[in-house]
């Protein structure tokens, strides 16, 4: 198992492998909201090729852009390579616990969302971190841009 220093800045390589390999991507705090930042990121993502599976507990919201939407992550009913967090530092810790308990891949904290001992759970059990990142940005930073045609 690696262990990050997620305070140092992550590689170019390591972020490029992980958007690279993940096909699907749970989000952990979507929103059916257009101006939150987690609906663009959403959009942006499914639009860019990933299988997106939108996260919220709220009673009668169904779907988000069209997308089935499911109360928790462990509701979900395929295999989730990633799970991206739109959600307060603080709810990461018990959000590693059930990415584990799913067999994700990759934990994936949104700009903001810090939580060491959430990283250092998550790396224990074999999942690949990242914190205070948004894949959403990370897609289009300029390692990217010879790949965007070569699809996901």
């Amino acid at each position: 198992m690696t262990h990050l220093n997620h305070d140092e800045p992550y590689s170019d390589e390591y972020l490029q492998g992980i958007l690279k390999s993940v096909k699907t991507i749970a989000m952990v705090g979507a929103s059916p909201d257009k101006t939150k930042f987690s609906y663009g990121v959403l959009r942006v993502l499914h639009e860019t090729g990933y299988d997106m599976i939108p996260i919220n507990p709220r009673p009668g919201l169904e779907e988000i852009r069209g997308i089935k939407v499911y109360p928790n992550l462990a509701a979900i009913d395929r295999p989730v390579d990633m799970v991206e967090v739109f959600r307060k530092p603080k709810d990461l810790y018990c959000i590693a616990e059930e990415a584990i308990a799913i067999g994700a891949k990759v934990l994936w904290g949104q700009i903001g969302v810090v939580n060491h001992d959430a990283a250092h759970l998550a790396e224990e059990a074999g999942l690949k971190v990242v914190m205070n990142r948004c894949p959403k940005i990370e897609l289009f930073r300029p390692f990217w841009k010879p790949k965007l045609h070569l699809g996901i």
